[in-house]
């Protein structure tokens, strides 16, 4: 091959790695696990999320967290690590918006009465087999991971 043949496939290389580095920084692949999203999601439908700032999550949003502490013996766990450690929830109420009392009694024992900055409220579409704000109260900005962006198809 010819040096120049060399250059474009040192180019072509280098630009798939840059490619790969920017969708791994602002996607992430997740799989669903049980059944606190169904119907509209799954056990074993994959989501891929887009990595966003609690600041462009809306109400109604799909979001991915990091599961709070208490759900996971006081180890919460990151992308990459082993084991348990995301969950895929509703947005239900945003910074600002009024604290949802009604849906979520376990915030009745909080003194705001609008969700303050830097939390989220969260709740699963199916609320038999779901974990979510009734049970762990806010969910932090740290632990907000994405946004869903589209379910990929099942591969069966």
């Amino acid at each position: 091959m010819s040096p120049l043949g060399w250059v474009v496939v040192a180019g072509v290389l280098a630009s798939a790695a840059a490619g790969l580095l920017w969708a791994r920084r602002r996607l992430l692949l997740v799989s669903v696990v049980g059944r606190s999203m169904e119907p509209t999601l799954r056990a074993g439908d994959r989501v891929l999320a887009r990595r966003v700032p609690l600041a462009r999550v809306r109400p109604g949003d799909v979001v991915v967290v990091a599961a709070p502490a208490a759900m996971t013996a006081g180890r919460p766990t990151r992308p990459g690590d082993t084991g348990p450690g995301l969950l895929i929830k509703r947005a239900y109420a945003v910074p600002g918006e009024p604290v949802p009392v009604d849906r979520v009694p376990l915030l009745r024992q909080r003194p705001e009465r609008l969700v303050p900055p830097g939390q989220l409220v969260v709740l699963g579409d199916n609320p038999s087999f779901s974990y979510d704000s009734r049970e762990c109260g806010y969910i932090p900005e740290s632990d907000v991971l994405g946004v869903l962006v589209r379910p990929r198809p099942r591969t069966d």
